[in-house]
């Protein structure tokens, strides 16, 4: 991405889309009982409030009436539908791994397998987007958590904490271009997860291929335990090689959370808040909801003089629906320089027109 003179200015920017992650699959209701809706008519209004509040993209997960997380692709459908009745241009965005959480005290958390996620461009009714990881990797969500994150939470017990530590992602390159292209031809946008550079950059030579032909709509997402640390230098050197075509959101998680977020705010990018990343105050005083954390975003982003979009402008700043028909359209519309002419012993060139 390029930074012109005046790109700082709120004029320059597009207004700020705010994703919310109200679920937590990660958490127990007990963790945190006045905020974790868990019948589903609880679940569908969580939504209905984050929309009412200023998030214009719900990240889903599922929740089953014990309180753990859903691996029940009728449930996904069920508030999928609840969802998209109550709040219609709420781009509604299906975690991929849908629920990862051990099978048992003292397991590894799991994903589910490769035919299931494969399920998901077959969920009725069709979400607007599901995310997607790129390379396998690991993802120990509480490397880079302090004792004060999870202490009274269902986290702090050995077993859970264990088996949160070991998760890893499968996430190999046969099966993410045919989830791509499962995705696709159901119309379901591919949101992009990305630990750090080198996946942006697997993602770019699948666009170079012609195996990946979707906007290039993505997260950093920097929680450390296999993906990157939450600090300025790993941030400015992902957003240098996001091209200007890009769509970017900021995560992390815990503390990191609001820090990040200003940080997006300032440069013209996007937030994710919710209590999947972070359940505390800055201060740690007390437990801070969903939607209290999307009301500080909008106070903040006040601040700044940027506007949220709402629903219909963040479809359109998120391009929902809109798929390209090769390399070269694909290259073309997110801003990388064009594939190599054959023969060509130069550096390919942007076309003008």
């Amino acid at each position: 991405m390029h930074f012109l003179d005046g790109a700082n200015f709120p004029e320059n920017q597009p207004k700020l889309v705010i994703t919310c992650a109200p679920y937590g699959p990660e958490w127990m209701p007990s963790d945190f009982p006045e905020d974790i809706a868990v019948t589903m008519e609880q679940q569908i209004q969580k939504a209905v409030d984050c929309y009412n509040a200023g998030a214009t993209v719900l990240h889903l997960h599922v929740r089953e009436l014990d309180g753990k997380g859903s691996k029940r692709l009728s449930k996904f459908n069920e508030l999928i539908a609840g969802v998209r009745a109550r709040v219609p241009d709420m781009i509604i965005q299906v975690g991929g791994s849908i629920s990862f959480a051990p099978e048992g005290d003292g397991e590894t958390a799991k994903w589910l397998s490769d035919d299931t996620r494969h399920m998901l461009a077959e969920l009725t009714p069709t979400p607007d987007q599901v995310t997607i990881a790129i390379n396998s990797n690991q993802m120990n969500v509480v490397e880079q958590m302090v004792e004060a994150d999870i202490a009274g939470t269902s986290l702090a017990e050995p077993a859970m904490f264990h088996a949160y530590r070991e998760m890893t992602i499968p996430a190999g390159p046969e099966w993410v271009e045919e989830h791509i292209r499962r995705l696709s031809e159901k119309g379901i946008q591919t949101h992009f997860q990305l630990a750090n550079i080198t996946q942006l950059e697997t993602v770019e030579r699948m666009m170079r291929r012609g195996v990946c032909n979707v906007p290039l709509i993505l997260t950093w997402v920097a929680i450390g335990g296999g993906f990157d640390q939450p600090n300025v230098y790993n941030l400015a050197n992902f957003v240098r090689g996001c091209p200007d075509g890009s769509v970017l959101t900021l995560e992390s998680s815990m503390l990191n959370v609001l820090p990040l977020n200003m940080m997006a705010i300032a440069m013209g990018l996007h937030v994710r808040c919710g209590i999947e990343d972070n359940i505390w105050t800055q201060d740690r005083s007390r437990k801070m909801g969903t939607v209290e954390q999307i009301e500080q975003l909008v106070r903040i982003a006040g601040e700044f003089g940027r506007p949220v979009a709402n629903g219909q402008e963040a479809r359109a700043i998120y391009k929902i629906g809109t798929f390209y028909k090769d390399a070269d359209e694909t290259l073309a519309a997110n801003g990388f320089a064009p594939n190599r002419p054959v023969l060509q012993r130069a550096a390919p060139q942007l076309k003008v027109a």
